[in-house]
């Protein structure tokens, strides 16, 4: 035990944390971070589109299901949904013999459909409220164009609707970003995954830890300068003319 004490000791004291290996590890946990990220918000932007519109709706029976996913949604953590979708599966009765639980045995693929369902449900009313804020003039002006509803919706509504949302949105990907971290706790190596093992096998949980805070920073300032650029070009008609 001495010996190992020791050799740890030295470990630390030439800074050999951050050896190839230790690097290959949060290499990892990043590759896993952004693809867990990016596809959860794809594919959840993919599904809010259509719920923001059936969300206000005028029949309830569309209506009503919609708020009620996003009601639940929003209103329970993360963590517990993703616990809940993890290990309940495994309760679902004869999924494990089919074709799914080759699938869903894996820890990435539950954690996937978690984050996929909750930033739609955020999503869908973010965008819900882009699209009742679209100005009445405009409507009119496409109706008295001769626009059919759904003409209308992609050509005037969805656009316009997707511009008002933009800075809303950019603080829901940064959300996600930072929600990702629990992903750790159903066995995903991820950026923190990748710090609470380091920590565990060299025992340095603050050259850890604040190299994995110090990758999520450069991830949310290269996040917040991409929706900047992309306010500055979709709202550059909202900017008052210079004189």
């Amino acid at each position: 035990m001495e010996a190992l004490t020791t050799w740890l000791d030295n470990q630390l004291a030439d800074n050999s944390i951050f050896t190839l290996q230790t690097l290959g590890y949060y290499g990892e946990g990043l590759a896993t971070t952004v693809q867990l990220v990016f596809l959860s918000l794809v594919i959840g932007l993919v599904l809010a589109v259509p719920l923001a519109i059936g969300r206000g709706a005028k029949r309830r029976w569309v209506r009503l299901p919609i708020f009620l996913y996003c009601y639940v949604f929003r209103g329970t953590p993360l963590l517990v949904q993703l616990y809940l979708i993890y290990y309940g599966v495994v309760f679902v009765e004869g999924i494990q013999d089919t074709w799914l639980w080759v699938i869903l045995e894996k820890p990435f693929v539950p954690a996937l459909i978690a984050f996929t369902l909750n930033t739609a449900a955020y999503t869908t009313e973010i965008f819900h409220g882009a699209i009742k804020a679209t100005a009445r003039g405009e409507i009119e002006a496409a109706r008295a164009y001769g626009m059919s509803q759904w003409l209308m919706m992609r050509r005037i509504i969805i656009p316009s609707a997707f511009r008002r949302a933009l800075p809303a949105y950019g603080n829901e990907v940064i959300f996600m970003l930072h929600a990702s971290a629990i992903a750790s706790v159903v066995t995903i190596m991820d950026l923190t995954g990748a710090a609470r093992f380091v920590y565990a096998r060299y025992y340095a949980p603050f050259e850890a830890f604040l190299f994995v805070a110090a990758i999520y920073l450069c991830l949310t300032f290269a996040i917040l300068y991409l929706f900047r650029y992309l306010e500055k070009r979709l709202l550059a008609h909202l900017k008052p003319a210079s004189g």
